[in-house]
């Protein structure tokens, strides 16, 4: 798609307006299938402009704050670097230096970090019931920040992983699939595996699969889930996934068997997760002051895990997928047999026919990120991105 006619799509899908500007992005399913298609056409604007040598700083000052809760590779750089490609400071929050251990509220806590801030983005995922709280008790205090005069702009808040969702991996999923496949036309009808993968770890979180089992049954796609007995996901993620493949036309299925979900999928994103049910027990055992019984927990999960060893992307698998040839996808790090680990989700020679196209989905990451953070602080992203691609300032010297 030219130029033209990636911003005809994104007048398109905007309608006349940015539903995002002021406000926030925290799980997909909170947004019309238009918004994120505006995400998508903006992240791809960004990339042609970054592409072709050009700068993408619109902002002259300001912050964009991080907060992670978890440990965070591709994510945490996405996101500094997504602030830096738009003119903004990444700013890393780290609690452990902070007056939170002293009894600051978050309420305080999102004040104090927000006087000159554009944007936050926040990891918090290892908690049932804990991560989408708090990232939505972050948007209310600023919301009152700003409302009292406190803040001279309320900075938009973005979900960067939480107990929920993990809406920049599934989005940047999901613009890797439209570069695979040509158009998000072009998936409607396209058999999606979502299937666990045994893992020897313990507690990945359950927002990844979620993400993508949510996000892709909006675009038509035929999603099929597999895991094992016992390692379903949140209920009320699967209610969402059902409803958005009614309204789309799509399907969702769920199964228990790694190679009925494999055969004719024309995409395979195998990845462990841990059980919501261990996840609840986890969170309840932390809360109640009763940390020295989790080590025992993480222990019997590890035992539950080790029963479904044969859970892992094979060459065999992979030959049941259409024409043999499916698009393995993982949000990385992923467990590979023989190379990270001695057993693990997929065997060795997969990963590695497939290990550029991760990166390059991966690659969609902070593009997602500054689309987002655009869009939230920007009332006329049109203009913006048209004068981005027309005034042909170099990021770089010559």
């Amino acid at each position: 798609m030219d130029d033209k006619a990636l911003m005809a799509s994104l007048e398109e899908t905007l309608g006349g307006g940015n539903p995002l500007h002021g406000g926030d992005f925290l799980r997909t399913w909170d947004h019309p299938v238009n918004t994120l298609r505006a995400v998508a056409d903006t992240a791809r604007a960004l990339k042609a402009v970054y592409g072709a040598g050009g700068s993408c700083k619109i902002f002259d000052s300001g912050l964009a704050v991080s907060i992670f809760r978890d440990q965070s590779t591709r994510t945490r750089f996405s996101f500094a670097s997504a602030a830096n490609l738009l003119g903004l400071v990444p700013s890393d929050l780290d609690e452990g230096k902070s007056q939170i251990a002293h009894g600051e509220t978050v309420r305080e806590t999102a004040n104090m970090i927000s006087f000159m801030t554009e944007t936050i983005g926040i990891r918090d995922d290892m908690f049932i019931g804990e991560g989408h709280k708090y990232m939505a008790e972050v948007a209310e205090a600023v919301d009152e920040g700003h409302r009292e005069g406190v803040l001279a702009q309320r900075p938009s808040v973005i979900n960067l992983q939480c107990d929920e969702d993990h809406p920049t991996q599934s989005m940047a999923d999901l613009l890797h699939l439209q570069a695979t496949f040509g158009s998000l036309e072009a998936l409607r009808g396209k058999k999606l595996a979502m299937t666990w993968a045994y893992s020897p770890s313990y507690g990945k979180p359950l927002s990844v699969p979620q993400g993508i089992i949510a996000l892709m049954t909006r675009f038509g796609m035929d999603v099929t889930l597999a895991h094992p007995e016992g390692y379903g996901l949140l209920p009320d993620t699967i209610d969402v996934c059902q409803r958005h493949a009614k309204e789309s036309g799509g399907s969702f299925t769920q199964v228990h068997d790694m190679g009925e979900a494999f055969r004719d999928a024309d995409i395979v994103y195998p990845k462990s997760w841990a059980p919501f049910q261990v996840m609840e027990e986890r969170t309840k055992l932390l809360r109640g002051g009763r940390g020295d019984e989790v080590a025992a927990l993480e222990q019997d999960a590890l035992a539950a895990n080790a029963k479904h060893r044969s859970w892992e992307t094979t060459e065999e698998l992979m030959a049941a997928t259409r024409g043999g040839e499916a698009l393995y996808m993982h949000c990385l790090p992923a467990d590979i047999t023989g190379v990270s680990c001695e057993e693990g989700e997929v065997a060795a020679s997969v990963f590695e026919r497939y290990r550029l196209r991760t990166y390059h989905e991966a690659s969609w990451k902070p593009l997602v990120i500054a689309a987002m953070m655009l869009l939230t602080r920007c009332e006329k992203p049109l203009e913006v991105l048209a004068n981005l691609a027309s005034r042909g300032v170099a990021r770089r010297p010559a």
